[in-house]
């Protein structure tokens, strides 16, 4: 296969010889033989780089999760970095001042949490704002492209991990996205999307010819991010879901939880393509630090099969099933609940707290349909 880096560096950087390029990437942002977009993109006699865009996490991928990113110097070009995980995310007429065009080009998760999808709307809305051409350098969608799980984020409850609404899993490569975003969303900038070539719908990452390269400190492997559409929701609550340990994202627990129990209560809902194993952690950092979790890991032991939205429904069922004097969900000091702005809705609480998951998951199946409709003429893939 070829990225859409690959085909830029080629070919495609020549309709765009005579502009100045600011490049928006990380260390995900890389060839097949792991050299750095910024790298070739600076070293290129037919490119004239300008400036470095940082999303979260930073430049170089060092910053944790929600850790503001400040503006700075790129250590190894010398070229300013912007931030745009810091002061404003949104792109500011002083940023571009020197661009001309703007070239994305990151790894996404593909789940509608991560940010870095929302980094580029901003950019295209940015771009349309001050008249700048916007360029995607495509990449694979590493948990495939068939997959649609998840509701729709509902107006009251966006945020910078539900600007727009998308399933949990949505399916589509940043290429696919920016073009939903462009013709669907108002993101009405020039755009110009590098397709890659030899990328199928099927493929999860690991069945293309690139290195997995962690796209943030608590991204290590392609297990976790299959995970993660479902798991990611327990960031919501009181229950630790593996930050600061080996296996984020797949491992869950709590020091009220007993792994034996859950794990039990969990595999007897019998649901497809996943299993539950007891086991114990201590987090370095974030909840329970230093503390002795008992909790389970998730195994997936069918990738066809498995549903990681519901999956993550139920397994928040259960635990308040088994605990619902210690299981709550985290209200934050300005009155919002991180959940609500994950799940996409302010209602899901109640079901969880009620054991009435059922309806919301029913109706959250019709709104992924729907949008797998809307987005079918955006599919570059097949």
């Amino acid at each position: 296969m070829r990225l859409g880096l690959e085909r830029f560096l080629a070919s495609g950087y020549e309709a765009f010889q005579d502009k100045r390029i600011g490049l928006v990437t990380n260390l995900t942002g890389v060839n097949q033989d792991l050299v750095p977009a910024i790298d070739l993109f600076a070293n290129h006699q037919g490119i004239n780089l300008v400036a470095l865009f940082a999303p979260e996490h930073g430049i170089r991928g060092d910053a944790k999760e929600g850790e503001k990113v400040e503006s700075s110097k790129d250590t190894q070009t010398g070229l300013p970095v912007f931030s745009l995980y810091g002061k404003s995310k949104k792109p500011s007429a002083r940023m571009l001042a020197d661009v001309d065009v703007v070239v994305f080009d990151l790894q996404d998760l593909g789940s509608r949490y991560y940010t870095f999808i929302y980094t580029m709307a901003y950019m295209m809305e940015a771009c349309q704002q001050y008249e700048k051409h916007f360029i995607v350098l495509d990449r694979p969608n590493p948990i495939g492209g068939e997959k649609i799980e998840g509701n729709l984020v509902e107006e009251d409850v966006r945020s910078f991990v539900g600007l727009l609404p998308i399933p949990n899993r949505h399916g589509l490569t940043v290429g696919e996205l920016a073009l939903l975003f462009k013709y669907e969303f108002g993101y009405d900038c020039d755009l110009t999307v590098i397709e890659m070539e030899d990328w199928e719908r099927s493929d999860y990452f690991d069945d293309t010819s690139l290195f997995w390269v962690p796209p943030s400190p608590n991204a290590p492997t392609l297990d976790m991010a299959i995970l993660y559409p479902g798991t990611c929701l327990l960031e919501g609550t009181n229950v630790s879901e593996g930050r600061g340990t080996a296996k984020p994202f797949e491992y869950v627990g709590a020091p009220f939880i007993d792994g034996y129990q859950l794990a039990k209560e969990f595999n007897s809902i019998g649901l497809a393509g996943v299993l539950a194993r007891p086991t114990s952690f201590v987090p370095t950092y974030q909840k329970f630090e230093g503390q002795v979790c008992s909790g389970i890991q998730l195994h997936v032991t069918s990738r066809q099969d498995f549903h990681s939205f519901e999956t993550g429904v139920k397994l928040l069922e259960t635990i308040n099933k088994l605990y619902p004097n210690d299981f709550h969900f985290v209200q934050h000091p300005n009155g919002r609940y991180m959940f609500d702005l994950l799940i996409g809705t302010k209602s899901m609480q109640q079901m969880i707290l009620q054991g009435t998951t059922e309806t919301f998951l029913a109706q959250a199946k019709e709104q992924s349909t729907q949008f797998k409709k809307q987005t079918t003429k955006y599919r570059l893939y097949h």
